[in-house]
């Protein structure tokens, strides 16, 4: 039979593994460092995606984000709104977060993923009311482009 002090110390031990279960989730993803211009309001949406993934991120507001994707090597045509660099990988625009997570486990030789443009359902680009695009992820890098992935609106297709 459980008795009242068993029973708070094995409800004290449960509530510590989860948060401890959490905190190594967390601490498991590397930081998203989000580079945005500071006039665009669609970002804040992917890095709040982001962050309920389980990705800590720090946002970085400049004007000059055409310069940072220059730097990064992001290829004009798989250009956005937004470039994000995590785990030595170059993000750009409103890539989901479970493609990242997926980049993250595969570690193919790639400069990184990119949804060009601003499809409407992809994260941060939800609008109430409007139906979602169907987009591809594109991985990048010296050996070209490639589909890594092809979504409607938050749905892997």
């Amino acid at each position: 039979m459980l008795d009242r002090r068993r029973f708070v110390t094995v409800l004290g031990a449960s509530a510590g593994a989860l948060m401890a279960g959490r905190a190594f989730a967390q601490a498991a993803l590397p930081k998203v460092v989000v580079t945005k211009d500071p006039n665009c309001g669609c970002c804040g949406g992917w890095v709040e995606h982001m962050k309920a993934a389980g990705f800590p991120v720090e946002v970085v507001t400049t004007p000059q984000v055409n310069r940072v994707k220059a730097r990064l090597g992001v290829p004009d045509d798989l250009a956005s709104c937004h470039t994000a660099e995590v785990g030595g990988y170059v993000i750009e625009g409103h890539v989901p977060a479970d493609a990242v997570k997926r980049l993250l486990a595969e570690k193919p030789q790639a400069k990184g993923l990119a949804v060009p443009g601003m499809p409407v359902g992809s994260p941060g680009m939800e609008v109430a009311g409007v139906g979602s695009d169907t987009y591809d992820v594109v991985l990048f890098g010296p050996s070209g482009q490639k589909t890594f992935a092809r979504y409607e609106g938050a749905r892997l297709l």
